[in-house]
């Protein structure tokens, strides 16, 4: 119980200790450290209080010198710990702001922008439109909502299709497992993100069709899986229209996304 002593950050704590927010997160989820919560994904703590639960802990009894603990930075470096989805439970809600996990790597950006929504609104209409009539009883879902591959890979997909027949993957806090289809929206700042890493994790996780849309080039990129490889099979640019080979009667007028 840390009561009414001065409460601090995770961010500041991990500073004060010289240790990895990532390492504070995962004390605090196997509760090696005192803490409080104040709201939803909201912890705070208390220096000394930690630093004295540190001193008692039998992993830090040698760490703990004149009130500070020191992380074996070596250790560190060449054996990262990979983030779990449990460890991305605990990350603090921080507005502006979104968390991934990238096979075990925190990954945080800026909320999207104005040409990003603009674009992810109009065309998951489209996909709401024609995904009704050819599977009533498959989903589209849209960020913010957690897919997650195995335990270290937890993203948040633009848009999202799940099949009729996925609907056991559909969780009640979470998707897990890999949806039929997967639409990231470029932005300045995620491009590579998404056209490199994302990428090559929908593809090593068996997602069949990803989708790339990027408002400032005004493209669409459609992929599917060709022996577990993603291969381009339709795109446009401007104001062209994408009729996609393997859905049938779907056609996307670009213009209508920009």
């Amino acid at each position: 119980m840390i009561g009414n002593k001065e409460l601090i950050t995770a961010q500041a704590l991990a500073e004060a200790l010289d240790l990895s927010v990532e390492t504070i997160w995962r004390y605090t989820r196997e509760k090696k450290i005192p803490f409080i919560e104040l709201g939803s994904k909201q912890y705070r703590y208390n220096l000394s209080d930690v630093i004295e639960a540190l001193a008692h802990s039998s992993t830090h009894n040698s760490a703990v010198q004149n009130h500070a603990v020191r992380e074996n930075k070596e250790e560190y470096r060449t054996e990262p710990a990979k983030l779990t989805y449990q460890d991305y439970l605990l990350l603090p809600e921080e507005p502006g702001y979104r968390y991934e996990i990238l096979e075990g790597m925190l990954v945080k950006e800026p909320s999207p922008n104005v040409p990003h929504q603009r674009a992810s609104r109009r065309l998951q209409r489209i996909l709401e439109d024609y995904f009704w009539e050819q599977d009533p009883e498959g989903e589209v879902f849209d960020a913010p909502l957690d897919v997650t591959f195995q335990d270290i890979t937890v993203v948040q997909p633009d848009i999202f299709y799940v099949s009729g027949n996925q609907k056991h993957i559909v969780l009640k806090a979470r998707v897990d497992g890999q949806p039929t289809l997967v639409v990231e929206v470029l932005s300045p700042l995620n491009s590579r993100k998404d056209r490199l890493q994302k990428l090559q994790i929908y593809q090593k996780y068996g997602v069949p069709h990803y989708w790339l849309v990027n408002p400032e080039e005004k493209t669409l990129e459609c992929f599917a899986l060709k022996d577990g490889t993603y291969a381009l099979v339709a795109a446009g640019i401007d104001e062209e229209v994408v009729e996609h080979p393997e859905f049938e009667g779907l056609a996307i007028s670009l213009k209508n996304l920009w």
